[in-house]
């Protein structure tokens, strides 16, 4: 997986210290049932398409931007489903983040489906009734995605 440049020096000047992130997730859902799913190259597990904002970028711009780079679809953003801090979490290097994650609802505008880079090894339109195992909070956004209720989510 690539690193993006601002993490790699803030990592020289900070080490293995906390680094507070925001990530960026997307519900792409087409209109046939389907939610767009990633396989991740780090675990192999299913994943719904994510990253990480970059300085400068506007969150859903750079959410399509993802979208596009490890799926090869053309997406938009349709609504925010919520925002939500995860638990810090330790990578194998030591390397500690801590993710505030805000999370979209995306349709697809175009483009075929496939691994498009290094972050995945299988990239598939999933039915909504035949998902694979998702992680919880993967779970929540989907769910909220799929609710007629517009209003984002967040922690009071």
């Amino acid at each position: 997986m690539t690193t993006p440049k601002f993490i790699l020096e803030l990592r020289e000047k900070i080490g293995h210290d906390l680094l507070w992130l925001t990530g960026l997730t997307a519900v792409v859902l087409d209109d046939h049932d389907q939610i767009l799913l990633v396989q991740r190259a780090d675990s192999g597990h299913w994943s719904l398409p994510a990253g990480i904002l970059e300085p400068g970028e506007q969150p859903a711009i750079a959410l399509v931007r993802e979208i596009h780079e490890e799926t090869a679809v053309v997406a938009e953003v349709e609504r925010l489903l919520g925002v939500e801090s995860f638990d810090p979490h330790t990578y194998p290097n030591g390397d500690q983040v801590q993710f505030l994650d805000l999370a979209f609802r995306c349709r697809p505008l175009r483009g075929e489906a496939r691994v498009n880079d290094d972050e995945s090894t299988d990239v598939r339109w999933w039915p909504l009734d035949n998902l694979p195992p998702l992680r919880d909070e993967e779970l929540r956004f989907i769910k909220r995605a799929l609710s007629p209720d517009p209003s984002p989510y967040y922690v009071t």
